[in-house]
């Protein structure tokens, strides 16, 4: 609870910082699937999200949330995160944290709830684009104990505004043992009437679980 209030902190000083060093950004989206680290969060069934940014001198806040179906009362997942972005040496780099927290859980004690505090970096090498990105929750979701998670990707423009990418990752899980897997995605991503923002998605994981192909559609605001 304690990194839930340090986010809503952040995000306070971020509001009271000058109005012009601030950068004020919101999104919304639908997809077709919500797919976390390969792993649907709807059941297979559609989601809707959305949620704002502050960024202000390097350092961001923010908060977003997405409709998710567990098989039980959960309906709602709601991430509050902040963290400070930087460059150097032709890299950029990112650290932070998120607290992921399911108000409407079922689960006694809120076990469902988790922190993770993440590192990242990138850098572009011409017209491709490439980041990784290490996470580490000292309480994993349902309280299975620490958890890791490592992810890199790639990306490039091919055509005018299309661009594709793809990533894998990997997560462990300390005290489960045998719960270890990675996964894989490919996409293409593109705009349409300006600003609305369209992705095609595939996902596939390496222990047998289900692919899947995901469509969604998005909108920003305030950039």
């Amino acid at each position: 609870m304690k990194i839930k209030y340090l986010a809503l902190g952040l995000a306070a000083c971020a509001f009271t910082a000058p109005v012009a060093a601030q950068e004020v950004t919101g999104n919304v989206a639908l997809g077709s699937d919500y797919v976390f680290r390969g792993i649907t969060q709807t059941d297979g069934g559609p989601a809707i999200s959305g949620g704002f940014d502050v960024e202000a001198e390097g350092f961001h806040v923010g908060v977003w949330g997405s409709s998710v179906d567990f098989s039980d009362d959960t309906t709602m997942e709601l991430d509050l995160y902040g963290g400070y972005a930087f460059s150097g040496a032709g890299f950029d780099y990112d650290i932070g944290v998120i607290y992921y927290a399911y108000p409407d859980s079922p689960s006694a004690g809120g076990d469902q709830n988790f922190v993770e505090f993440y590192g990242g970096i990138g850098r572009s090498f011409g017209p491709v684009g490439w980041d990784a990105k290490l996470s580490y929750s000292p309480e994993f979701y349902g309280e299975t104990g620490q958890a890791w998670y490592l992810e890199t990707g790639l990306g490039m423009e091919v055509f005018d505004g299309i661009s594709v990418d793809g990533r894998i990752g990997a997560s462990r899980f300390d005290d489960v043992p045998g719960a270890d897997y990675e996964d894989y995605q490919l996409g293409v991503s593109g705009t349409v009437f300006g600003n609305v923002g369209w992705d095609l998605r595939y996902h596939d994981l390496s222990d047998g679980g289900d692919e899947s192909l995901v469509v969604t559609f998005s909108q920003s605001f305030g950039d």
